[in-house]
């Protein structure tokens, strides 16, 4: 069996000493000692360098990480023995030029702050009432459920492997545990589409995500990352080119099943997140979960690599619409949601959404707008996030303490997702976004207390917990 978010017994409640893991007497039991060094170091370390110790959790939401923020990071050790007294010894952080903090808790931060995007997203205010509060959830549209799908890409490859690719019985066993999640949210996603929520369900999607990716988590980040790249550059085109080839009144029979959800079109062209456009994100993050992300120097170049993107997405697509002759006019000939000039698709969804019925719409990076240059602007914010995260918790030492709750909603973000879907479904909420502030606060309150709470007593969400169990039957595989 392999270490990883299914096993519970390597994990401790938030708040408990941070020594209580690595003394687990089933961890013991599983990785005895097989040197005098081996003695010295947390036994996972010298099994598997890419223990717990520094992975993130799995999915949606699969392990909550903030229990164990202050944990010494075993795999550091195992790449560069070195290293070992910078855990000691913080100061060395900067001469060695990795982190103290072993722990990868920012990206349950990031997690954690896309669980909160969602939120505004669906429960906040209409971003096209304009003013400050506005353009502060405008920030949230599109660009939180990016993040999502970038950071599917990360949980695919903690569960198959992070920096080096589980092989024989583990690596077929992790395969299997990725499939058996990915079906489970493909059924998740389909029940809760069905209960005629007014919100466009990710969950369905993920989970074709997690299948689609699978046959690619053996690359290395490189190839990961070209063809990330080219699937950016080329499938927003592909897919104008198959929405357009559709039956103008949709498809039906299986390819539309179950007609009340998303049947296999909608969650490959035409839904919310149709995969063609957001694979992408998922294979990105895949990219990025290969590198040394306790590497100070392979962070800032993620957050330079970041930038670089947004920049080219966004600034782009202001460059095209401004520079390339009618490609406003024919945008705003169109009529759009609630009004609104093209002027904004830039980098706004106030403007409306493309209909397909010009290939000017190419040139928007709106964040729901399925282009190249969206994808680009999408993903650079997402890498952006992640590396901010990743680096503000080890580089201020009450921030951990102070994000704690959020950190917490992102260990089991899956259990949030699904409650805020509740919620707005027993609230009766259709005016999606449209509510008044103090109810998106409301949200955001209800949530974060109970995942603050939850997490000091259990080691993950109750869905997580769920999801974890079905994984189970990934060890009958041999």
């Amino acid at each position: 069996m392999t270490h990883n978010a299914d096993d519970p017994t390597l994990t401790t409640p938030v708040g408990a000493p941070s020594g209580a893991a690595e003394n687990s007497p089933s961890q013991a039991a599983e990785n005895p000692p097989s040197s005098q060094a081996a003695r010295n170091l947390p036994s996972q370390a010298a099994k598997d360098p890419l223990s717990r110790a520094v992975q993130p959790s799995p999915s949606l939401a699969t392990e909550n990480l903030s229990s164990r923020a202050v944990q010494p990071s075993p795999s550091l050790a195992a790449e560069n023995p070195s290293s070992r007294a910078v855990r000691h010894n913080p100061s060395q952080a900067t001469a060695t030029g990795r982190v103290a903090a072993g722990r990868l808790i920012g990206v349950d931060l990031a997690r954690g702050l896309a669980v909160f995007g969602m939120f505004a997203a669906h429960v906040g205010p209409d971003p096209s009432d304009g003013g400050v509060t506005g353009h502060l959830m405008e920030l949230a549209h599109g660009r939180s459920s990016a993040l999502f799908a970038f950071l599917a890409g990360f949980s695919v490859m903690l569960i198959t492997g992070r920096r080096t690719p589980k092989t024989g019985l583990a690596g077929r066993q992790a395969v299997a545990k990725v499939v058996i999640r990915a079906l489970v949210l493909l059924v998740v996603g389909t029940a809760l589409t069905m209960t005629g929520t007014p919100v466009e369900v990710i969950l369905a999607f993920y989970g074709l995500y997690f299948l689609l990716v699978l046959p690619l988590h053996r690359l290395g980040a490189r190839p990961l990352a070209v063809i990330a790249a080219a699937g950016a550059l080329v499938l927003p085109q592909v897919l104008y080119v198959v929405q357009h080839a559709l039956p103008e009144d949709g498809v039906t029979g299986v390819w539309a099943w179950p007609s009340d959800a998303d049947g296999i079109v909608s969650l490959l062209f035409t839904g919310g997140y149709p995969a063609l456009t957001w694979l992408p994100f998922v294979i990105a993050g895949m990219a990025v979960a290969r590198l040394d992300l306790a590497a100070g120097a392979v962070r800032l170049r993620l957050a330079v690599t970041g930038v670089c993107l947004a920049v080219l997405g966004y600034g782009g697509s202001w460059l095209a619409l401004h520079l390339v002759p009618g490609a406003l006019t024919k945008l705003n000939a169109v009529g759009w949601r609630d009004g609104g000039s093209a002027a904004s698709a830039w980098w706004s969804d106030t403007w409306g959404y493309p209909d397909g019925s010009t290939p000017a719409a190419l040139l928007v990076a709106s964040p729901h707008s399925e282009t190249t240059l969206s994808v680009l602007a999408n993903a650079g914010v997402a890498i952006a996030v992640l590396a901010v995260c990743l680096v503000a918790v080890d580089a201020f030492a009450g921030l951990a303490r102070l994000a704690r709750p959020v950190i917490a909603v992102g260990s089991m973000s899956l259990t949030a997702y699904v409650l805020h879907i509740v919620g707005i479904r027993l609230l009766g909420i259709e005016d999606l976004p449209g509510s008044p502030l103090y109810v998106l606060a409301g949200f955001v309150v209800v949530v974060t207390v109970f995942a603050t709470l939850w997490s000091r007593h259990f080691r993950r969400g109750p869905l997580e917990w769920l999801l974890g169990r079905a994984t189970k039957a990934a060890e009958l595989v041999r």
